[in-house]
């Protein structure tokens, strides 16, 4: 993966300085301005006509005026409900540890269920492989750690260096349901509307995304293990928290911030990485 450095840095970096933009397609609000007015267009039944008939009678001699039958009332439909804006009051943590985001996401989600464990004793249970990696050309590296089984690096490493890098789903999932989600269920290929309706049932949602929704070049490097491993210096991952009809609610644990971003950001986002979730239920 080639990438610039001036143009990405560590996630820490990232939090200094302010982020990266969301290239005006990120909407941020403030938490008490989370309900957006509905929109009715295009969901509304259009209502149904009432028809009308006639009958005639005739005799051999005289010819009998057609009957014009009495139109009945058509009952006015009863409009579809317009999708609603769903928040889900999930609490915001700061991640504790440089590259520890998903170890906090998931303490968002155990939180919001009131299971409260330290992001250090979960961390310790991801059992880091703390290898350093094979670099190749142009920044990119051939060959690491692998993120499905173990945490991949130092913790309060660099994720640009890099000495640091982070865990995905299976391991999450495997320490939801540990401590008291045994219903969590996680993986890849999720579609989005599956998360959607998901949130709108208040089931929090882990995802993994790149850091403040930029657009950073991925890259695969082998595992030790042989397992291919999608990855960007970028790597990022938070709790949603809310659903609306265009925006999906962050809970991002690296500044502890709240903010909406619009569906079509986040879904470019969650492609990077496969459609990566956990669902805390």
């Amino acid at each position: 993966m080639v990438h610039m450095r001036s143009v990405v840095a560590t996630r820490r970096q990232f939090l200094v300085a302010g982020g990266v933009a969301l290239a005006g397609a990120a909407v941020s609000r403030s938490i008490g301005a989370e309900i957006i007015k509905d929109v009715s267009a295009g969901f509304r039944s259009s209502p149904s006509t009432g028809g009308q008939g006639g009958t005639s009678t005739a005799s051999s001699a005289t010819a009998t005026p057609t009957a014009t039958a009495t139109p009945t009332a058509t009952p006015t439909p009863t409009p579809a409900p317009t999708p609603a804006t769903v928040t889900i009051p999930v609490p915001v943590i700061q991640q504790s540890m440089v590259l520890d985001c998903e170890t906090a996401a998931l303490q968002q989600g155990l939180a919001y269920y009131g299971i409260n464990v330290s992001q250090s004793e979960l961390f310790a249970e991801e059992s880091a492989d703390v290898r350093l990696p094979v670099m190749g050309a142009n920044h990119t590296v051939l060959r690491w750690g692998n993120p499905y089984t173990n945490f991949v690096g130092y913790v309060n490493g660099s994720d640009w260096t890099p000495t640091g890098f982070g865990v995905y789903w299976p391991v999450i999932l495997r320490l939801a349901r540990t401590h008291g989600l045994p219903n969590a269920i996680g993986g890849e290929g999720f579609d989005p509307s599956r998360i959607y309706s998901e949130l709108a049932a208040g089931h929090p949602v882990q995802v993994w995304i790149q850091t403040r929704f930029a657009r950073v070049q991925l890259g695969t490097w082998t595992a030790w293990d042989g397992t291919q491993v999608r990855y960007s210096f970028a790597e990022h991952s938070v709790t949603l928290s809310g659903v609306s009809p265009t925006e999906v609610r962050v809970n991002d644990v690296l500044n502890a911030s709240q903010y909406w971003v619009s569906k079509a950001l986040f879904e470019a986002n969650f492609a990077d990485f496969n459609n990566m979730a956990v669902i805390f239920q």
